[in-house]
């Protein structure tokens, strides 16, 4: 058995990388406030060529991770929960309203200034925990639900991606970006041509990568968009790929992204040193206040209502076997932020508003995961918040 089959039995297990994910996070918080601490941050600051090691991590291993999301979306899109509008009708309001409503709530209580910028870090759902959590619950969860919340998360993604590409770009060179997307249009012309070697994608990806690494924009958003020009089928005269070249791509990358990349992500960014203060301290203050209950009670909030609007409307039904009970504790697990929401904090904000932006997102996913934990699991599937005959 090689290891990506050992890797990929795990991640089937759909709790076991966030248990890595959770351990990566202590070890970073652990280093960031011992004895070991001028070590840990002197390592992720080691230059290895133009970048250093947490440059690398966050802007060269993490585009694997939305390389991996690209295809995930394109294929929910055109074969998955998304491909038709009577499935995406309700996880597409949802998800726009557990955007909108949690940056409501941080521009609402986030102090004027630069802190502001950081109105995308509530808005973001970590896929891997919130399933994960579903997960634990077993039979006591329809798998109705579960299909919900991956669908919403994966527009949630979408949402983040773009929040990166036109929010969070400082300053955008012209010649970079015409030297990606040109780039990305060879890819586009060579797939039309059902070019086969992979080597030769990977080589002209890491180009365009390069490119947009140069131009200003996040070089994360070229894995998204090469995810998205990923051939879903591969069709040649004579032969027929008998794997989807996207499916097979996502087998052999997916238990990497989850059991490697993304815990190291957390380890390069997780570790917050409370220096002369503690957590308590850092927690109230009102960039953490404003992300952790822009997590806690926005997100639930935005769901839930819009996903209300929207089945009472009649615009989209409520999922087979599921009742508003669930509706809540989906929407609650949802505000389990962390990996997306970091990722944007280290984006968005300076480094001393970072500290209690990150301390908000654990705050915020902690609390959010617990709460939708007990909804989901003490409640009886049957129970309501609105009669049902209201469920539409």
């Amino acid at each position: 058995m090689s290891i990506v089959q050992i890797m990929a039995f795990f991640v089937r297990q759909q709790v076991f990388p966030s248990l890595i994910l959770v351990m990566a996070t202590l070890i970073a918080l652990y280093c960031a406030n011992s004895v070991h601490a001028d070590g840990y941050f002197s390592l992720l600051q080691f230059k290895v060529g133009p970048l250093s090691i947490q440059h690398w991590i966050n802007d060269g291993l993490m585009t694997v991770f939305f390389f991996v999301v690209g295809m995930e979306i394109k294929k929910e899109l055109l074969v998955g929960e998304l491909s038709s509008f009577r499935k995406a009708a309700l996880p597409a309001v949802a998800a726009v309203g557990g955007m909108v409503v949690p940056a409501a709530f941080f521009f609402l209580m986030s102090p004027s200034g630069e802190a502001l910028r950081g109105w995308g870090i509530p808005m973001a759902t970590d896929i891997a925990f919130a399933l994960a959590a579903l997960s634990v619950l077993g039979s006591r969860v329809p798998n109705a639900l579960k299909i919900f919340l991956l669908a919403l998360a994966i527009i949630d993604d979408l949402g983040a991606v773009l929040a990166i590409a036109f929010f969070y770009t400082e300053q955008i060179r012209i010649f970079g970006l015409l030297i990606a997307f040109g780039l990305l249009l060879l890819i586009a012309l060579l797939k039309r041509r059902e070019c086969r070697p992979y080597f030769v994608y990977v080589t002209i990806g890491i180009a365009a990568w390069t490119g947009f690494l140069y131009s200003g924009v996040h070089a994360t958003v070229a894995g998204v968009l090469i995810g998205l020009m990923t051939p879903i089928n591969f069709h040649r005269a004579g032969w027929v790929q008998s794997e989807p070249i996207a499916e097979k791509l996502i087998h052999v990358l997916h238990p990497w992204v989850t059991c490697f990349i993304v815990p190291l992500f957390a380890f390069a960014n997780a570790g917050i040193a409370f220096a002369g203060t503690d957590f308590t301290e850092a927690a109230r203050h009102p960039v953490a206040l404003a992300i952790s209950l822009g997590l806690v009670l926005g997100k639930p909030l935005g769901i839930l209502s819009f996903s209300a609007l929207a089945v009472f409307s009649g615009f989209a039904p409520l999922p087979q076997g599921v009742g508003w009970t669930q509706m809540m504790g989906v929407g609650v697990l949802a505000g389990i932020g962390f990996t997306m929401s970091i990722f944007i904090s280290t984006l968005a904000l300076p480094p001393d508003l970072d500290v209690y932006a990150k301390t908000g997102i654990m705050l915020g996913s902690s609390i959010s995961f617990v709460a939708g934990m007990l909804i989901l699991g003490l409640r009886r599937p049957s129970s309501a918040l609105f009669p049902k005959d209201w469920r539409g």
